[in-house]
């Protein structure tokens, strides 16, 4: 991979690699734009097949975030960071402690917390180093878990795709399937059987499948089994590329909307996904509530403003979905464009000076 290209590319200010000799830390930061303010996006540990496909998912999930806060409409830029590892066995205070002291270097321009990996307490060690943290335990002057708030905003996405596409928004007698039953795609499915809805659900690990079907009395199924369910909403909530050329034609569902990032392998997808007649809503919109709230923890944490800004999703998605029938373009197509507006509106205010 040419580094460089790839940056001119997706449009990245800066890729930082981070070693340290004691600890084993191998992290990549990567921050995308701060056209809106300082680059804000979790950490994510995976032991990684190799440095490049390190590097690939950092780029495209630091891309992403921009593209989350933008849309949510925040004023902080896109980050993510990756730590080269396996987090049952590599993880340790040092190596923490090792990126706080990274993330210190860096004086505000970029802030990150749990993500796919890693969790709220790893980041107690980091603190011990660094002020740029978000997602904190509450003991910790943070607010706590985002799965909750993450599957909150999923719920909006797919209320307003629902009204949408049937003149309704509620879920009462609707077929839900589940991918992934993590600390948000467990709460989606708590929330959707709340609602009434009938739902499957599956997870690479059967212990958990075993547990949520009996708490919440849902139907387990293979984890790839699940693409192919039909269904009235599909949900990926586990990692990204789930829809891809080899998957997309064995989707049998109305709606697509779920909290995993970067569910398209591609853009074009989007269009493929138009022209089946399955109305997708852009994840980086759909599971934008975990970042709403550990944006409100910098700008001081209210419950209240969180929740009014993660129900707004419903709102933004009807919007666009309403844009994308009259214009003919996909979801996706239709979200980038007002990402992009709001980038470029908020650059020429920015250069207003005091």
């Amino acid at each position: 991979m040419d580094i460089f290209e790839e940056m001119e590319r997706r449009g990245h200010e800066q890729v930082i690699f981070n070693y340290d000799r004691a600890s084993g830390l191998k992290a990549i930061i990567a921050i995308h734009d701060t056209t809106l303010g300082p680059a804000l996006g979790g950490c994510r540990m995976l032991p990684y097949a190799s440095e490049e496909a390190a590097l690939t998912d950092v780029l495209r999930l630091s891309e992403g975030m921009t593209y989350k806060a933008a849309a949510a409409g925040l004023d902080f830029g896109g980050g993510k960071t990756v730590i080269i590892g396996d987090p049952a066995s590599d993880k340790s205070e040092a190596l923490f402690r090792a990126l706080g002291r990274f993330l210190e270097t860096l004086h505000g321009r970029y802030r990150t917390g749990e993500d796919v990996g890693t969790s709220e307490e790893d980041f107690v060690h980091s603190w011990k180093e660094t002020r740029y943290l978000v997602g904190l335990p509450t003991a910790y002057g943070g607010s706590g878990d985002t799965g909750d708030n993450t599957a909150l905003g999923v719920m909006e996405a797919i209320h307003a795709a629902l009204m949408h596409r049937f003149g309704s928004p509620l879920l009462k007698g609707r077929r839900v399937a589940i991918q992934g039953l993590g600390k948000v795609g467990y709460h989606v499915a708590r929330r959707a059987v709340e609602e009434g809805a009938e739902v499957v659900a599956a997870d690479i690990n059967p212990h958990v499948v075993g547990r949520v079907s009996s708490q919440l009395g849902i139907e387990p199924t293979d984890p790839w089994a699940v693409l192919e369910t039909e269904c009235d909403v599909f949900a990926p909530c586990a990692l990204g590329n789930v829809i891809n050329q080899e998957t997309v034609g064995r989707l049998h569902c109305q709606i697509i909307a779920g909290s995993a990032n970067n569910q398209l392998e591609n853009d074009s997808l989007a269009t493929e996904l138009m022209d089946r007649g399955i109305l997708y809503a852009p994840d980086f919109i759909t599971n934008a509530g975990g970042l709403i709230q550990v944006a409100n923890e910098i700008q001081g944490y209210n419950p209240d403003r969180v929740r009014h800004q993660i129900e707004a999703i419903y709102d933004v998605l009807l919007a666009i979905f309403q844009e994308a029938d009259q214009t003919g373009q996909s979801t996706t197509a239709v979200a980038l464009a007002h990402v992009q507006s709001r980038l470029n509106t908020m650059h020429a205010i920015h250069r207003i000076h005091a």
